[in-house]
């Protein structure tokens, strides 16, 4: 009785269009729980290397709190933007002989674009996959429900044909039906939690590197120059 009611029963009366819709929701699937995985793997280490920014203003110097921080930092979510922004800051403050848009740009708005720019790529690659995500958690439920919808009809087919309802004409495309929507819960329910996770810690993330540029700006804009000034 098991073998005649289990899924491969189900799967052997699915005609071509409901073995494409099984077909999507599992590339749906892999394809959300590969991101699901890499960016877990991401964001815990991005999480982790978050205190080399209390180490890096504890360092004597910009050079050494770069180093310092560069060897945390296995992301090089934080890194670049201190070097970028350093690097902006010992153009502004050099005269080249070649003129240029940033030599010709006043230091602290120089420095402020190149911390801005970096901010923006971060951004850019902490949100990577997260469109995915969402697309399947909300389009996944309704991939299973035009399965869901397919399998009735079978079923509705099958009485109609018969002439009588019969439960053995029936059971096995409602149970196809069945199947189909559980599918696009089980493909969607993952994705969604794990999009709400990650949107909450990219978050923490961006406020940290949101901080951490703007004491950047005041130490290279006031504090370095202040330094330069006293000896």
């Amino acid at each position: 009785m098991e073998q005649t009611v289990g899924f491969a029963h189900y799967w052997a009366q699915g005609d071509a269009i409901s073995h494409a819709v099984a077909y999507v929701l599992l590339l749906m699937s892999i394809a959300s729980w590969f991101y699901i995985l890499s960016k877990t793997w991401s964001s815990w280490r991005i999480r982790r290397s978050s205190n080399a920014l209390d180490g890096f203003w504890r360092a004597p110097t910009l050079s050494d709190a770069t180093t310092a921080m560069q060897a945390v930092d296995s992301e090089q979510i934080y890194t670049p933007l201190a070097l970028q922004a350093a690097e902006a800051a010992s153009i502004s403050s050099k005269q080249q002989s070649t003129p240029s848009l940033n030599a010709a740009t006043d230091p602290g708005e120089l420095i402020t674009r190149t911390l801005r720019r970096e901010i923006n790529r971060v951004s850019a690659r902490l949100e990577r996959g997260l469109t995915l995500l969402a697309s399947v958690g909300s389009t996944a439920p309704f991939v299973g429900l035009f399965g869901t919808v397919w399998g009735i009809y079978h079923a509705l087919a099958a009485v109609s044909a018969s002439g009588t309802v019969q439960i053995d004409k029936v059971a096995g495309p409602v149970g196809e039906a069945l199947i189909m929507t559980a599918l696009g819960l089980v493909v969607a329910i993952p994705a969604v939690l794990a999009y709400n996770a990650f949107t909450r810690i990219n978050r923490l993330t961006l406020a940290e590197l949101d901080g951490f540029a703007h004491d950047l700006h005041a130490y290279l804009t006031t504090g370095e120059r202040v330094g330069k000034g006293q000896s």
